[in-house]
């Protein structure tokens, strides 16, 4: 019974685990300088998954987003919803897009746990960019 009892914890626990995997904030890195470049909190809200930028590491958090499209435009970017709509299918997140601030585009993207870090993918087209998102401290 008590082996039972312990199984079922660790099978509980397990699970949690495997649910919140990229759930919580990520240190972003600038692909050009190397320097750490933002804070962006991954969260799930009704079975899909978001990002939002919650710190900005190079620049006033004030600063608004001039080349987003659409409404973003003129927005804070702290605050701003950067991953929309993605999806877990097994260990990949995906069927979602990310928007690039400091170029005002928005990509097709997919994510997915690496090493204990969090691969972020961007896509247009056949196109396609990977960034290494490290766990904020």
């Amino acid at each position: 019974m008590k082996t039972l009892f312990l199984a079922l914890i660790s099978l509980l626990l397990t699970t949690q685990l495997a649910v919140a995997d990229v759930v919580g904030r990520w240190q972003t890195i600038d692909d050009e300088t190397g320097q750490a470049k933002s804070i962006v909190e991954i969260y799930e809200q009704g079975g899909k998954y978001y990002g939002r930028v919650v710190d900005l590491l190079m620049k006033p958090d004030d600063t608004v987003c001039d080349a987003c499209p659409g409404d973003r435009k003129g927005q804070k970017i702290v605050g701003m919803n950067i991953v929309t709509n993605m999806v877990k299918k097994g260990d990949i997140y995906e069927g979602g897009q990310i928007l690039d601030p400091a170029k005002g585009k928005v990509y097709d993207c997919k994510m997915w746990l690496e090493d204990g870090n969090l691969k972020v993918r961007g896509y247009l087209g056949f196109f396609y960019r990977t960034q290494t998102w490290y766990p904020a401290k």
